[in-house]
């Protein structure tokens, strides 16, 4: 489907169309390179973890039933059937009265079912414990099968594998999965009026901050980065740099280019190449000149020059594109998306029709919700991103919000 120029998508049909790029290829990873990366194919538990049930505590495996009733004032006897090492599995039964000193982590007996911390514990001497506290069956005990049992599910296909999650593969000995590749994003900025951010600008020129920007939040999205440099507005040399990098990536990023001008050739040179423009506006603020294309199967997202305005819609479609590149579940719900709840600290105005994103910072409060404080200004001053916690949400149908209102915040 082929946009008109600023025949603007709403930003859940923008969506829409990153949807239908295909993620990355599955590649099988291993467990030393599984951080970040997201899981292909469902994986089942291989053993039962634990393999039985264990104490959770230092104290006495007991029969629960036996304290039934205990407590500080009305305590009841057991009689000490000896200790369990912690790489000893016992064979013997507990037999009703008994309890047999276990470590944490080690294995309970055949017929204990709780474990009595050695905190509510007092030995009597001549092998009798007392126990000052009623216990529930189950209780400080890791049952059998609780972290899984074999052949359940243990993480579903589209997991971003975290620390905790690796760790959990290793617990039940998993050493190798089947993954998305990480996507490999190339990065450009386009501009005769742009030079690298160690030079000294001269009139007419600016320092190129986008590349650097887009490559962290890149990276950020669990992708990894090639830098295509500064491509001087020139139809040949924007060609070569395109044809590169959809030649040796799976997505590309293009800052600059995206609006009206004379010199702009972003457009030409995509249509030139072979992509199909799907979009070339949406109805957000900043970032309503945005590029969509399709070169080769591969996404194209060409974000406008202004700083503020590239690194919003890097964060409301760029990062969403590459994680779903990557193979996440959920890419694109705005639920996952870490927030907070605060209180607006002044009004703030905004045209219906559009989707605004403002920038805010959080002053925390003693027992209330933190103040949202508008960073507003121009979307070529960086500041304002500096100086935000998070961004608040207008929806397209609303003119504004009012001082005093409770908003979501989502934390940058």
């Amino acid at each position: 489907m082929k946009q008109d120029f600023f025949s603007l998508l709403t930003p859940a049909e923008f969506t829409a169309l990153l949807q239908g790029f295909t993620p990355t290829p599955v590649e099988d990873a291993p467990l030393a390179a599984l951080h970040g990366r997201t899981l292909a194919l469902d994986l089942a538990a291989p053993e039962d973890l634990p393999a039985t049930d264990r104490s959770g505590m230092d104290g006495f495996a007991v029969r629960a039933e036996d304290t039934f009733g205990a407590g500080e004032g009305n305590p009841t006897y057991l009689n000490l059937a000896g200790s369990a090492a912690i790489d000893v599995v016992p064979a013997a039964p507990l037999a009703p009265g008994a309890c047999l000193a276990v470590t944490t982590g080690g294995a309970l007996p055949p017929g204990a079912n709780a474990v009595l911390m050695k905190e509510f514990a007092a030995d009597m001497g001549a092998g009798v414990i007392e126990a000052r506290k009623s216990l529930a069956p189950g209780e400080n005990v890791m049952l059998r099968g609780e972290d899984g049992s074999r052949g359940s599910r243990l993480l579903s296909a589209g997991t971003r594998l975290r620390a905790q999650e690796v760790g959990l593969l290793a617990a039940f000995g998993v050493s190798r999965a089947r993954v998305h590749a990480r996507p490999r994003v190339g990065i450009l900025s386009t501009g005769d009026e742009l030079v690298p951010a160690s030079a000294v600008p001269q009139p007419g020129q600016i320092r190129d901050v986008n590349s650097h920007a887009l490559a962290c939040l890149a990276e950020e999205a669990g992708a990894e980065t090639c830098a295509y440099g500064i491509v001087p507005d020139q139809r040949e040399a924007l060609a070569a740099a395109v044809a590169r990098a959809a030649a040796e990536c799976d997505a590309i990023l293009m800052s600059g280019g995206s609006s009206v001008g004379v010199r702009d050739l972003t457009l030409e040179v995509l249509t030139g190449l072979g992509a199909e423009i799907l979009a070339h506006g949406v109805a957000i603020s900043p970032g309503k000149p945005t590029i969509l294309a399709g070169l080769r199967g591969k996404p194209v997202l060409g974000l406008p020059g202004q700083i503020t305005s590239a690194q919003v819609v890097m964060l409301v479609f760029g990062q969403p594109l590459l994680r779903h590149l990557a193979g996440q579940a959920r890419a694109f719900d705005p639920v996952k998306r870490p927030r907070r709840r605060a209180v607006l600290a002044r009004n703030l105005a905004s045209k219906p029709g559009r989707e605004d994103y403002v920038r805010v910072s959080l002053e925390e409060r003693v027992d209330a919700l933190p103040l949202a404080h508008p960073r507003t200004g121009k979307s070529g001053l960086i500041r304002t991103m500096v100086e935000a916690d998070g961004l608040v949400t207008i929806s397209a149908r609303r003119e504004g919000l009012a001082a005093g209102s409770e908003v979501d915040v989502w934390l940058i």
